[in-house]
């Protein structure tokens, strides 16, 4: 089980927005919070990422080049502009341009030019994933001189494609943001020393701790326990307990009742599976039992949350 790709999926709320922002100094473009994750591709030039203070008055400016890659885990508001100085606007629905797979927003005098691929993924916040929410608050990748050459990679395929539309583009591209996504992560992960680990970044690779993920992700409708995943890892109940609370935050039984949760919310959502279905699928050995944990993680009985979020999904 791909357990980055399970977490975010469980996340997953729609497809990415995406606007093509075409800057030339001096220009600032002022970009309010988005419900999710936000993402910025410098694709030609440079610029600088500011956060707000009144959002974020302990971040810094970040200054970024051709080929970086920002994410910002929360979506909180920040600038974008050709140089911290530069006066910035908030773009009008008038300035996008629509048609396309991506809106295009155009801006500034006749200096430089940056081009940018700018947007958010829709996740929901709401209830984040352990691993989403112990990623920092800022990731900014450069892919220059060879740095993460895949990320690189899908950064040109990109650029490529937006540079010149062909047959196909208006697939192609929906499907490289949406990898984008997956790459900026694995490319955080593989920046974190061995030595300076911790947390989920540790977790994935841990002898111990990664197995026993592995084995609740794969089945949660399993009957595990600590023993049984204790002995995946090879390890005693109490030495296990210690080091998965250590690393993931919260103890294991702990977190395979939110991800049975999160499963049977996605379940729910995603499919017509009938709630007898569903509370088989998420280790539950009647409907009552399901649906009274089911309310008590969310609130909602699993049938109201069914209709909430196909009604919220035809908005």
């Amino acid at each position: 089980m791909d357990i980055l790709t399970e977490a975010l999926a469980s996340m997953r709320t729609g497809h990415p927005a995406s606007v093509r922002t075409n800057g030339r100094a001096p220009w600032g473009l002022r970009l309010p919070p988005v419900v999710g994750a936000g993402f910025h591709v410098v694709l030609y030039g440079s610029c600088w990422l500011i956060p707000l203070e009144d959002s974020a008055p302990h971040l810094k400016a970040i200054p970024l080049g051709a080929g970086d890659v920002v994410f910002l885990r929360d979506g909180r508001g920040h600038i974008l502009a050709d140089h911290p100085s530069s006066p910035a606007v908030v773009p009008t629905a008038e300035q996008v341009r629509e048609g396309s797979p991506i809106g295009s927003v155009s801006l500034g005098g006749d200096g430089p030019e940056t081009r940018l691929l700018c947007g958010n993924y829709h996740l929901d916040q709401g209830r984040p994933h352990p691993l989403v929410r112990q990623l920092p608050e800022v990731i900014h990748l450069p892919t220059r001189n060879g740095r993460h050459p895949e990320l690189s990679a899908a950064v040109q395929l990109l650029g490529a494609e937006l540079e010149n539309p062909r047959i196909g583009s208006d697939g192609i591209v929906p499907t490289l943001i949406d990898s984008l996504l997956l790459y900026i992560l694995r490319a955080w992960l593989d920046d974190q020393p061995a030595s300076a680990a911790h947390g989920w970044a540790a977790a994935l690779g841990d002898s111990a701790v990664a197995p026993a993920l592995s084995a609740i992700h794969d089945d949660p409708s399993a009957t595990w326990t600590v023993e049984a995943l204790a002995g995946r890892a090879g390890l005693s109940r109490a030495a296990f307990a210690r080091r998965f609370a250590a690393l993931v935050g919260e103890p294991p039984m702990a977190y395979l009742t939110r991800w049975r949760m999160t499963t049977a919310a996605r379940l729910l959502r995603e499919s017509d599976a009938p709630l007898t279905t569903v509370a088989a699928r998420t280790g539950y050995g009647s409907e009552f039992a399901f649906a009274k944990a089911f309310k008590r993680e969310y609130g909602l009985a699993p049938g109201g949350y069914r209709r909430q979020a196909r009604a919220a999904g035809a908005a």
